[in-house]
């Protein structure tokens, strides 16, 4: 899924790409798309974006003179589980575009497509962001730090802390990558409480007897939990790129594979957390492990797959590029990961059809062809040689 850092480099794409490009028309929704429609009609408008932890604001703002006058619209996007942006041929639009904005002549026939295979993504109309989410990691720090901190009587602090760390009600644009590698350069125990983590840092307080020079340089050099949970989604965005574009590639994502630290990595351990999702660790997991949790299958790196809404609830109690985000995912699908339609208690492994029901199957009649195994879309770091929170 998409974490915060993949929202900021998916605005950042849909501001350069759409730069000096002049919009017309309707709005197309595709007809399979379950989102609302999108009534905005203009003969020409420009597109803006901005990000806030894991939601994206498009904004369509009518050029003057432009017919019908009207003001401008906004939309407000969660990418779900592979949302992302494109830039694309009229003519050649890419699959799953399940929202286009045309540009208008004399221009070449260009569209804007939200591109979404799995089709978990949202967008909302009115432009408002989602009620509940707490400030950006990235953009709202000093605000995020402080919500942290007036609200660790909340229950969610009674969790451990690497699950803490996906409610998006304090910790928006935090998700299951970026918790991981925070924990890990921090030797936090992913299983250990969350208040009992943060409430040392309601102490910390620099000495006034320091420069500010001084205090920034302790700052870098002994940073925080919360200090890294905007620290390090802002190294992602300064890695910059991420397969945005048909001419980013494997080069391009292989700086963010050689970025990673914990996730997926060789050597690291990993866990079923209480909701079923995925932690990457090294050493003791905590005391507030699940109990008789096992270990989950070591790989050679963080393998791509798909994510449930879950993945970053809202309130601990509701489960609530080119491309951007589609290539960062989880290592492995948790049953409580899985898409919408499947079995919350199947595994993740299809289970053995027994020798007997093996030797009774009739073989498939001649000329007629069982349903074929598609490959997933988006590469993994295990087949490679690794989108949000």
């Amino acid at each position: 899924m998409p974490e915060g850092p993949e929202l900021h480099l998916a605005s950042r794409f849909v501001n350069e790409a759409c730069r000096g490009l002049v919009f017309g028309g309707c709005v197309e929704k595709s007809p399979v798309s379950r989102n609302p429609e999108v009534p905005f009609e203009s003969s020409a408008y420009c597109i803006s974006s901005l990000a806030r932890g894991k939601e994206l604001r498009l904004t369509l703002s009518p050029l003057p003179g432009a017919e019908p006058p009207r003001g401008p619209l906004a939309l407000v996007f969660r990418f779900g589980m592979s949302g992302s942006f494109q830039l694309a041929p009229r003519d050649a639009l890419p699959a799953h575009a399940h929202l286009r904005f045309y540009t208008a002549p004399p221009g070449p026939p260009l569209a804007l497509c939200f591109v979404d295979i799995r089709r978990f993504g949202h967008w909302d109309l009115g432009g408002e962001w989602q009620p509940g989410r707490g400030p950006c990691v990235l953009l709202e720090y000093e605000q995020f730090r402080e919500n942290v901190l007036r609200n660790l009587a909340d229950k969610v602090f009674d969790q451990p802390i690497c699950e803490a760390l996906l409610d998006q009600r304090f910790f928006n644009g935090i998700g299951n990558y970026l918790r991981a590698e925070i924990l890990y350069r921090l030797r936090i125990s992913p299983f250990e409480k969350a208040r009992k983590v943060l409430e040392a840092l309601q102490q910390r307080r620099p000495s006034p007897e320091l420069t500010l020079s001084q205090k920034i340089r302790a700052k870098l050099q002994n940073p925080d939990l919360l200090e890294l949970c905007h620290s390090v989604p802002k190294e992602v965005v300064q890695l910059g790129g991420k397969g945005y574009g048909p001419e980013s590639g494997e080069e391009d994502f292989a700086a963010f594979r050689a970025w990673l630290q914990c996730y997926g990595m060789p050597g690291m351990s990993s866990l079923r957390d209480h909701r079923g999702r995925t932690i990457w660790f090294q050493g003791d997991p905590g005391p507030l492990a699940p109990k008789g949790g096992k270990s989950c299958k070591k790989s050679k790196g963080a393998q791509q797959g798909p994510e449930h809404r879950m993945e970053d609830p809202l309130l601990p109690s509701t489960a609530p590029p080119g491309t951007c985000g589609a290539r960062r995912g989880p290592p492995e699908q948790s049953r409580a990961e899985q898409p919408e339609g499947t079995s919350l208690q199947q595994g993740p492994e299809a289970p053995r059809v027994p020798e007997k029901a093996k030797r009774r199957r009739r073989p498939a009649a001649a000329g007629h062809r069982g349903p074929r195994r598609i490959k997933a879309d988006t590469p993994s770091l295990e087949n490679e040689g690794t989108a949000a929170s």
